[in-house]
């Protein structure tokens, strides 16, 4: 298929994934506002609000940028080309059609099921048969993660439809948890790399196998123990251990020079947000705070801000722009970004007064940083390589 056979948008996975995410991002949360307003026009009675405001930013929002991540990655990593095209219009197409029947009455939710589930299934396949092709069995643990998030999903779905006992709960944590492992997997590998070839000085970041191997390990220990032994103080002993774990990483991984851009001190503050969450996790019990401001610690301060400087470095590089002078907003939507995880996360922290007036106070920064991403990116995602290629 040539070039023109179909719009730019669907040249390669990142544009229609990236673009659909981050407006969604704007949509989703807008949607959410009106909810913390008094007003919520989805007639729910299986779920509440704030599970399908869960489930819509872990397996809706987090999952496209995923998607549109390791489509792209993929074929750098394989040399073997992912959906384009055709197949790409028909991948996105199942992921929209799903967020939009969300919109309707509980009687659809059935009908959202098959499109997210056929969505998930059908990227699995996509990104494993080049995997696969290319023999680069490394790559199968950031796939495995994918199936588990995958296997997240239906599991909600079928407690939503009442066919399991209600499994919601499990499920929405089990996929913010994945996300934040696949975060923590991918971000050993890239991020030094990243890092090293960003910034003016020659440096070497400090890396050790017993650091992966203690971070695999408590990580793994968290996440089935916070799942399956709630009542008991595994947990909080693991990720205590993963507040060390990651405060080692960053300190290790850190060089003055990231703060000359955007595109790399976006990831400590994403790396910060995360250590705070488990942090918040561990204290949640002994200094009974709310366990919502470590989610949203995850949630917005690390995902958030980790996503939006993925995208905009995938989107600079995988057409042909110059990495060193990304666009000047960027610098504000990650600011305006960082600014929401500060207010919805470490204001509440200090006091519990007029928490809802922070909430939406964080959700207005939300929506003014991705409608300020968006007015920057929709261009680069639907217009051509700057050096014509294709892709």
């Amino acid at each position: 298929m040539t070039q023109q056979a179909h719009p730019t948008l669907f040249n390669l996975g990142f544009r229609p994934f990236f673009m659909g995410a981050s407006l969604f991002a704007i949509f989703s949360i807008g949607y959410w506002l009106r909810f913390n307003q008094g007003f919520f026009p989805l007639n729910l009675s299986s779920l509440s609000p704030f599970q399908w405001h869960a489930h819509e930013m872990v397996f809706g929002y987090s999952l496209a940028v995923i998607v549109g991540f390791l489509l792209t990655a993929v074929k750098n990593w394989t040399g073997q080309q992912t959906p384009h095209g055709l197949p790409l219009i028909a991948l996105f197409s199942l992921w929209l059609i799903a967020r939009v029947l969300w919109l309707y009455s509980e009687d659809v939710i059935f009908f959202a099921a098959i499109f997210d589930l056929l969505f998930i299934t059908l990227s699995i396949i996509a990104i494993a048969k080049p995997i696969i092709a290319a023999k680069k069995w490394r790559q199968l643990a950031i796939l495995s993660k994918l199936i588990f998030l995958g296997a997240a999903n239906l599991v909600f779905y079928l407690s939503a439809l009442n066919y399991i006992e209600n499994q919601v709960h499990l499920s929405i944590y089990a996929g913010l948890y994945l996300i934040i492992g696949l975060i923590l997997t991918i971000g050993r590998r890239i991020i030094p790399l990243f890092v090293q070839s960003g910034v003016s000085e020659t440096i070497t970041l400090f890396n050790a196998k017993w650091l992966d191997i203690s971070s695999l390990l408590c990580f793994l220990t968290f996440f089935i123990s916070v799942l399956f032994f709630t009542n008991s103080a595994i947990p909080q002993i693991a990720a205590s251990l993963m507040v060390i774990i990651t405060t080692i990483r960053i300190i290790g991984w850190y060089t003055p020079g990231v703060w000359k851009s955007p595109l790399l001190w976006s990831f400590y503050i994403a790396l910060f947000f995360i250590d705070i969450g488990f942090l918040l996790f561990a204290l949640s019990g002994p200094l009974q705070i709310s366990p919502f401001l470590s989610t949203h610690a995850f949630a917005v301060g690390g995902i958030g801000v980790i996503t939006m400087g993925m995208m905009a470095r995938v989107s600079i590089g995988h057409t042909s722009r110059n990495l060193q002078k990304p666009p000047a907003r960027l610098f504000y939507s990650l600011i305006l970004l960082t600014l929401a995880a500060i207010v919805r996360v470490l204001i509440p922290v200090f006091t519990d007064y007029a928490y809802f007036v922070w909430v939406n106070i964080s959700g207005v920064l939300w929506l003014l940083s991705f409608t300020l991403f968006c007015s920057t990116f929709v261009p680069i995602w639907t217009q051509p390589r700057l050096d014509n290629k294709y892709g």
